[in-house]
């Protein structure tokens, strides 16, 4: 064989040695992808609860755990209602850490405290709004508007006072006014309600949760809740497939009034 014919062989081998190792490459960052979507947790508690005809899905704490040689962890924590049919009571829930993706972790790094998901009357809805606002507050089945200094509260009934609590109503009240805003300026729309005007009386960065320090994300420097700001952001891009798996609600921490 010839000089010529030899390079050409060479030349050969090295082109199907290339077209292997990329074609390798290849699968090993498919895999690599496929490994960092996370399916929502969210999505999986409504799949779990298909069969409860009203619940609400509150975003009840927020993490995150930086990581040098892997995928950063954004955690979520919800906090589950469930009014089941035919009793008068409704069922309160926590659930654990649960790991989401950093686009879901952005969508709702505003949403601590507030109902991002339930169901109404058996019709699945995926909607930011404050605490009962959807179901709960405004619902004569649970309590009344009540008039006090001039002004019109949501008050709950005796069955149902822990929510009051639970929704921190105590210290800042349900104002009528509040709620007419949200279902007349945001509900036909699906636009988040953070309180009139733009305020921030409801979210992350809220009156109400900024008094609640038992929470984690609470107790973390405002620092740290810049820098995940900052990080998750141009990730909102990105799906992570799910490593853990919703609990039945039978091994919550639950609580209900009766």
């Amino acid at each position: 064989m010839d000089s010529i014919a030899k390079i050409g062989l060479f030349i050969l081998v090295l082109f199907f040695l290339g077209k292997t190792c990329s074609s390798r490459k290849d699968r090993q960052y498919e895999s690599m992808t496929a490994e960092k979507y996370i399916k929502s947790p969210v999505d999986e508690i409504i799949r779990d609860l298909n069969q409860e005809k009203n619940f609400s899905i509150i975003l009840y704490d927020m993490d995150f755990e930086e990581k040098t040689f892997s995928e950063d962890i954004y955690k979520h924590m919800y906090q589950i209602l469930i009014q089941p049919e035919g009793r008068d009571t409704v069922l309160a829930s926590e659930t654990g850490w649960k790991q989401v993706s950093a686009g879901f972790f952005n969508q709702h790094v505003n949403d601590m405290g507030m109902e991002i998901a339930g169901k109404v009357d058996g019709k699945v809805q995926k909607k930011t709004v404050p605490a009962g606002y959807s179901h709960y507050i405004g619902n004569e089945r649970y309590g009344r508007w009540t008039e006090r200094n001039g002004s019109s509260f949501w008050e709950f009934y005796g069955q149902f006072a822990f929510m009051n609590a639970m929704f921190n109503m105590m210290a800042y009240p349900v104002h009528r006014s509040f709620y007419e805003d949200y279902r007349r300026n945001y509900y036909p729309s699906n636009r988040p309600y953070y309180g009139s005007a733009g305020g921030t009386r409801y979210g992350t960065s809220s009156t109400i949760n900024n008094t609640r320090q038992s929470r984690t994300w609470q107790t973390k420097q405002s620092a740290f809740k810049s820098r995940v700001r900052n990080r998750v952001a141009p990730s909102s891009s990105r799906t992570t497939r799910s490593s853990s798996r919703y609990r039945s609600t039978s091994s919550f921490r639950s609580r209900g009034g009766s």
